[in-house]
């Protein structure tokens, strides 16, 4: 299972950062994926104990690589070949992002009357 050569897209799709290869491709391309502060492509070859910045849409990672993976294996197993170094702060602040996310849902019990409430005033209205 354990290659000298792999991919960087190939890997960030094996190690479920990225639901498919073309995503984790097209996020190397837009520069979303940093290698020592630079964009790195998605062709570029990953060895152990690099460092990487991913930004995905649900939060930015520092991955550091702990083994290359070839294959797409169960998260539980995935997990083994990176080691997460993201920044207590940035952690925090996407905690705090997705607890103050507004959904545009209504809360309950505030602003249009429920089914009940309205007959109710309408029967109240009506003699």
């Amino acid at each position: 299972m354990q290659g000298e050569k792999l991919r960087l897209d190939k890997y960030l799709w094996s190690v479920r950062l990225f639901k498919t290869r073309s995503q984790a491709s097209e996020a190397c391309e837009k520069g979303k994926v940093k290698y020592q502060g630079h964009s790195a492509k998605a062709s570029k070859t990953v060895s152990v104990n690099d460092e990487y910045e991913v930004k995905t849409e649900a939060k930015k990672w520092l991955i550091k690589v702990t083994g290359l993976l070839h294959t797409r294996v169960q998260y539980s197993e995935a997990i083994n070949f990176y080691m997460d170094i993201t920044p207590a702060e940035e952690i925090d602040r996407i905690q705090f992002e997705a607890s103050a996310f507004h959904t545009g849902k209504r809360l309950s019990k505030v602003g249009r009357p429920t089914k009940k409430q309205k007959r109710d005033m309408d029967s109240f209205l009506d003699p």
